[in-house]
């Protein structure tokens, strides 16, 4: 049974509230001590891949954490892989991402030092930049690397994040080996851009262009009407993809009988006709209001769910 939607951010906005809202503090601040991934504490795990003919799933998680203050008042703009509490939200993501990408998968996922929704609320890309590379990318590039080369056993496999996540699906492509590229299913960035510069810097990050081309990179963002498309994460954006029928032009999809998704090829997002997003709560004035972020791994997740066996077996075709 999926986690619902509703519940996961009912969960974040009980955060919401307990954190005290959104007060950006000042820069200077407590940044929580890194992560050690030999720890099995840092990792949430799913081997259901007995017979060794799937893939691994490296799936980076989303954010979760507001700014919050240490019992000796320093504010801080990161989650604490150190507090159960942080790494008990991010689990609550990766478990539902589990109940389908972990389907005949080895699925891996690692907690790490987010950076916080505060943040991203400023709209200041520099600032978020700054925050990011300093501690986010530095975990989840450790935890990708320890996946490499004590996990993943030189096996195919697929990348995937939501959110920041994707932002961290998107940054790891960027400084992947080529080894590595030969050897990558698909990129899925859920819910986050591939933004000119991006594939400037890394040309091989390319689009799909069908349910089974592989080696490619899956992304979507999802709005009721093309006013509401949040630069933040959404643009300028290169690629979309309709994962309901695996569409880059404007041919409509129907979802669950009674949802419309249809890729809006200008602005490089779907429009989605139909959906009640009235259970998503507003997320500091930049996140679910006329659009549905916060549901992209979520009103998918069936399609996404065929769909990595689809590319995985195709993957394996094309290598024999």
């Amino acid at each position: 049974m999926r986690t619902s939607p509703k519940i996961l951010w009912i969960a974040l906005v009980a955060l919401f509230v307990a954190c005290g809202g959104n007060n950006l503090e000042e820069e200077t601040g407590y940044i929580p001590s890194e992560p050690n991934y030999e720890s099995e504490e840092m990792w949430l795990r799913v081997l259901n891949d007995a017979d060794g003919d799937g893939a691994d799933v490296f799936y980076i998680p989303s954010t979760w954490e507001f700014d919050w203050t240490t019992p000796g008042g320093l504010p801080c703009h990161y989650a604490d892989v150190t507090n159960k509490a942080h790494r008990d939200n991010m689990a609550i993501e990766m478990k539902a991402v589990a109940e389908y990408m972990a389907e005949g998968t080895n699925f891996y996922s690692p907690y790490y030092r987010h950076i916080t929704l505060n943040t991203w609320a400023t709209l200041d890309e520099a600032l978020i930049k700054s925050r990011y590379e300093s501690v986010s990318l530095e975990d989840v590039q450790a935890a990708f690397d320890h996946f490499i080369k004590s996990c993943n056993n030189s096996r195919p496999f697929i990348l995937a994040g939501f959110s920041q996540g994707g932002k961290s699906v998107v940054e790891l492509m960027k400084s992947m080996p080529e080894d590595q590229r030969n050897r990558m299913v698909a990129a899925y960035v859920l819910g986050y851009k591939v933004t000119p510069e991006d594939v400037a810097v890394a040309p091989w990050i390319t689009a799909a262009q069908s349910a089974d081309d592989t080696g490619v990179t899956i992304c979507y963002n999802s709005v009721s009407d093309v006013k509401y498309v949040k630069p933040i994460v959404s643009s300028p954006n290169v690629m979309c993809i309709n994962p309901v029928n695996w569409c880059t032009d404007s041919t409509p999809a129907t979802l669950d009988g009674k949802i419309t998704v249809t890729l809006n090829d200008a602005c490089k997002v779907l429009v989605v006709e139909g959906y009640d997003g009235s259970h998503l709560p507003n997320i500091l004035d930049i996140l679910n209001v006329g659009d549905y972020h916060g549901v992209e791994p979520w009103l998918y997740s069936e399609s996404l769910r065929e769909n990595f066996k689809e590319r995985i077996e195709a993957f394996r075709c094309r290598q024999n």
